[in-house]
């Protein structure tokens, strides 16, 4: 079963994750999730990085929170729409997403014994996976 193997794997890529971004840098899987996206698309808003992970705009908004106070991320008032806060990384919140990710990426290289090119296609059948949850 797919949902099966999906969570096994969950356990060793939680694992490199915790070792590689969790306790080196504090963080948790969603704030890197919420920090990358934010990074990834800079001036979006809180109901857009809702939308996209598929949670309340409250939850972001807490999650957000803990960024903006850890100095990572910044709110601005967008140009367009006088109600609608806009969302960038700091400085600081850039260079962790990249520290993180570069070492998240090295991490599962040295866990997952999978060549260059079963990993592109394993990275490419997971993402039409997680793409049907939009389809729903």
């Amino acid at each position: 079963m797919l949902g099966y193997q999906l969570a096994q794997a969950a356990i060793v890529t939680g694992g490199v994750f915790e070792a590689q971004a969790g306790e080196p840098f504090g963080l948790r899987p969603v704030e890197y999730t919420v920090l990358t996206l934010i990074a990834e698309n800079p001036g979006g808003s809180l109901a857009r990085i809702a939308r996209a992970l598929a949670v309340t705009a409250p939850n972001i908004t807490v999650m957000v929170d803990r960024l903006e106070a850890r100095g990572l991320v910044k709110r601005q008032q967008s140009a367009e729409d006088r109600r609608t806060q806009v969302l960038h990384t700091t400085a600081q919140g850039a260079d962790l997403v990249r520290k993180s990710t570069e070492r998240i990426i090295e991490g599962e290289k040295a866990a997952l014994p999978l060549t260059a090119g079963e990993r592109a296609m394993l990275l490419e059948l997971l993402h039409k996976v997680a793409c049907a949850r939009a389809a729903r």
